[in-house]
């Protein structure tokens, strides 16, 4: 991996950010990278569009925000919390079949109101219950077993590694474990960007279209109010964006074009500057993209993190 960013405080580089990134044109070919776009990495949340495709192929009868949120990292503000209910209800069930672990919100506001209110850690709160719901209600309408549904071999993940392996072309390099307790599935970082790619550009009607336009038209839904892939999204149009743990962040363009990031340490810090600048030397515009974090000393600016490329 190459060193991507730097953190610079009052003059001098205190701290270095190595990993790699990648850029495909909309037939999967690599026509830019920093680092080997073949290291195989842990998508992590980055992976959700893909279990989203899998689950929609297996007739998960979702669309608009509730799709999103089938694909989300949510911050738990009410209306996910909302959302994920209905899902839930639709599946004729209630939180206690999410098989999530108990957790705190995601945004820090959020949980900072809820330790207020005397909340405490609850499976619904955890970021990846929205993708959950989704699971167990796709479970429902093909009448699989809803108690198992995280198992390697239950029908719901077995299509969604069918989806993965066609998208990816291949099947994962390896199985682990996700933080939610799903199986995660392990792709070289090129082939992460080229399925998000594939995806958006699939014909009107189809499952990625719908995903698609669920994702864009709701970016709230598929992060939070506050987060940055809702504001690239706003500020793009047509683009889809889903950052993963681990500091991972897959973004394709409306034409079928896709980055794909992960910065080694797992550091959250650089990620979206470093994203923001593979947007631009691909020419796309948006102030948003200029954005860089800012470096304090006294509460006040005294250096920056800042790209290398």
């Amino acid at each position: 991996m190459e060193v991507l960013a730097e953190v610079v405080r009052s003059g001098l580089v205190e701290s270095r950010h190595r990993g790699v990134a990648v850029r495909v044109d909309p037939s999967g070919e690599v026509v830019w990278s920093l680092g080997d776009p073949g290291t195989v990495i842990f998508p992590r949340s980055a992976n959700k569009p893909i279990q989203a495709m899998g689950m929609l192929r297996a007739g998960l009868p979702l669309d608009g925000r509730l799709l999103a949120l089938a694909s989300a990292s949510h911050s738990g503000e009410p209306f996910h919390l909302d959302a994920v209910r209905e899902i839930l209800a639709l599946a004729g069930l209630d939180e206690s079949a999410l098989q999530t672990p108990p957790s705190y919100p995601l945004d820090p506001h959020v949980h900072a109101d809820l330790l207020r209110a005397g909340g405490v850690r609850a499976p619904i709160l955890m970021d990846c219950s929205g993708k959950h719901a989704a699971m167990l209600l796709t479970s429902v309408v093909n009448d699989w077993d809803v108690r198992t549904y995280l198992a390697p071999d239950h029908p719901v993940q077995q299509i969604i590694t069918e989806t993965f392996t066609e998208l990816t072309d291949g099947p994962p390099s390896t199985i682990g474990t996700d933080g939610c307790g799903a199986p995660l599935l392990a792709t070289p970082l090129q082939e992460l960007a080229r399925a998000i790619g594939r995806i958006v550009q699939e014909p009107a009607g189809s499952p990625g279209q719908r995903l698609r336009a669920a994702m864009i038209a709701h970016p709230e839904y598929v992060s939070g109010t506050g987060r940055a892939e809702r504001a690239l999204m706003e500020a793009v149009p047509g683009l889809v964006a889903k950052s993963g743990a681990e500091s991972v962040y897959v973004v394709a363009l409306a034409d079928g074009s896709a980055f794909a990031l992960k910065i080694e340490d797992g550091a959250e810090r650089p990620l979206y500057a470093v994203m923001g600048r593979m947007l631009e030397l691909a020419g796309v515009e948006a102030d948003l993209l200029r954005e860089r974090p800012v470096v304090l000393g006294g509460d006040r600016p005294v250096g920056e993190v800042r790209t290398t490329f």
